[in-house]
This record gives structure tokens, sequence and C-alpha cells, in this order.
């Protein structure tokens, strides 16, 4: 994903939300990757270092997230209308984020699986809360880990379109 992006000529950051030894309790727990605002606050952090950096101040921002880190992004871009350009989730739980939806401007589009019935229904139901320009795209045929031949391919050359058309300065 960060190739096809990068050679977009888009910088990317690859952040873990979680600490190592979160990692091991939320494998046998599975609690910590549904703590939103945990994870939305790290992104925020992150996001507002990269706003005050010199090297990076002028660059304009846009979230990739996935699974619950897609709620977590959408969290975290409602807070900074200003910093976050553009969002992009992959097979998210946007739905995590329903009370933030209505506040969210920012471009967002949600690409989903066409095999994954449960969150289909999920992001349609966010997409009709979401405020803002919108997008739901549906990949036929993709499970939740676009695993499928060329489904990453697709979630990649989309999210690139996106970030191209919405964060260009």
């Amino acid at each position: 994903m960060a190739d096809v992006l990068v050679r977009a000529g888009l910088a990317t950051l690859l952040i873990d939300l979680l600490t190592r030894r979160e990692e091991v309790v939320d494998v046998q727990t599975a609690e910590l990757r549904f703590d939103v605002r945990l994870l939305a606050g790290r992104l925020g952090d992150v996001t507002d270092w990269l706003a005050g950096e010199p090297a990076t101040a002028a660059l304009s921002i846009g979230y990739f997230g996935a699974s619950t880190g897609a709620a977590a992004a959408l969290v975290a871009a409602a807070d900074r209308l200003q910093t976050v350009r553009a969002i992009v989730s992959r097979g998210g739980r946007p739905d995590l984020a329903m009370p933030m939806l209505p506040r969210i401007q920012q471009p967002t589009l949600l690409i989903v699986g066409g095999a994954d019935e449960v969150v289909i229904d999920l992001n349609r139901q966010a997409f009709d809360a979401l405020g803002g320009i919108k997008r739901l795209v549906i990949v036929p045929g993709a499970t939740h880990l676009f695993e499928e031949p060329g489904a990453l391919e697709q979630v990649a050359a989309l999210a690139s379109d996106w970030f191209g058309r919405y964060l260009e300065a």
C-alpha cells in the first residue's frame, strides 16, 4: 500500500497505535483494538507533532485506516478539521465512530470488500451519517482483509487517487 502511495508522490508514515506490550495483551483479550478513544488520541498526538515540525508542517495530511484504525482516524480527524485534509477507510469500522461522523467535513472514502457483508452494512450506516464529501466503494469478491489476488492493488489505486485529489495544496 505504502509503495503505491509513494509512487504517487505521497509521503507515508506507518503508525502502530498499540505498544508491543499492549499488542500482547490485545491478542489475548481483543480489548485494546476496540478502544477507539485511545487509538484516536495516539493518532492525534502524532498528527499534532507532524503539524508542528518544520520539515512536515507544510505538508497536507491524510489518514488511511483499516478495521478499527479507520474509526480512530475518523475520531482524530473530527478534532483536526484544518489539519487532516482527507480520509480513506479500508475494511473499516466507521460505525465505531458514529457520534463523530456528522462532524467530519474532510473528503472520506470508505472501501469495503464485496464478500464482507456485515462490514458493508456497517459502512452504509456510517456513510449516511458522514458529513462532507464522501464515497463508498465496494470491491467485488474481496473479503475483510482484501487477501484475494488484485484486491489490495485496487484499494491502493483508489486511495492514491483519493489522496491525489484532496491532498493537493
